[in-house]
């Protein structure tokens, strides 16, 4: 288990400078001299998690001395249109570094969570094999870095959203994207918002675990929270297992 950044509390407040700096940390932890580079975070409809402006911070960062593209993890929503990629990411990221993922079409079959595991993570609820599929860029592309960012929130399919959902879903298949949905519709919705390890999570976890886990990929999390001037950034973690995830968790409980 390994975390590069951990820092937050119910008083933190990140400045922009703050943001620059804690990214500038993990990629030092991260290390190495990568020469191709993905980052993987949401589209639009997560605005407020901050991750255009991260994405827009890392890509500075990395661009001088490394070739660097952007998927936004859409899952099943449209791409991005220019419009929201420059409301969303600002104006310094080309456009052509910018990929879209399409999840019936541009994605490899690697394996499949078993029927009884479902079973069993599901208390019986449903019993269906879950494939596991991937974007064929993110695995073909010859990345040597890949950084997942995005916001820890309670999430009424998964229970708190992003890590290995930001891959097997973001950028993963239909097989996965509409099984998982209906698992947590059928375990209960009202018996996973908000919770940490649930039913869809530990599928997840399985897919992910057994057939795309690589040490290239790193995950950037942020916590978000209200003040009087509006939403902020409490905290920021990362790291290339579930123990980041779960110190972002605790703190979105908070």
């Amino acid at each position: 288990m390994s975390v590069y950044f951990d820092n937050g509390s119910l008083d933190t407040v990140y400045s922009d400078k703050m943001k620059n700096e804690a990214l500038k940390k993990i990629l030092s932890a991260i290390g190495g001299k990568p020469k191709k580079i993905l980052l993987l975070p949401p589209d639009g409809s997560r605005f407020y998690s901050n991750a255009g402006l991260l994405s827009s911070m890392l890509y500075d960062l990395l661009s001088p001395s490394a070739e660097v593209f952007l998927m936004p993890a859409l899952g099943t929503h449209f791409p991005m249109t220019e419009s929201e990629i420059r409301h969303m990411f600002g104006p310094n990221i080309p456009l052509d570094r910018f990929l879209n993922h399409n999840f019936r079409t541009a994605v490899r079959h690697l394996g499949t969570v078993p029927a009884e595991k479902i079973s069993e993570y599901s208390e019986g609820a449903v019993s269906y094999p879950m494939d596991v599929a991937v974007n064929t860029n993110f695995l073909d592309a010859g990345y040597d870095c890949i950084l997942s960012i995005g916001q820890i929130v309670p999430h009424e399919v998964i229970g708190m959203a992003n890590y290995t959902k930001n891959i097997c879903v973001g950028i993963g298949g239909s097989d996965m994207i509409n099984k998982s949905h209906y698992l947590g519709a059928a375990y209960g919705m009202e018996r996973i918002m908000g919770r940490i390890n649930t039913p869809v999570r530990k599928a997840l976890d399985y897919g992910y675990d057994t057939f795309i886990k690589r040490p290239e990929i790193h995950f950037i999390f942020t916590v978000m929270g209200p003040s009087a001037s509006g939403l902020v950034m409490r905290g920021m973690f990362a790291g290339n297992d579930k123990e980041a995830f779960v110190k972002a968790a605790k703190l979105s409980h908070r």
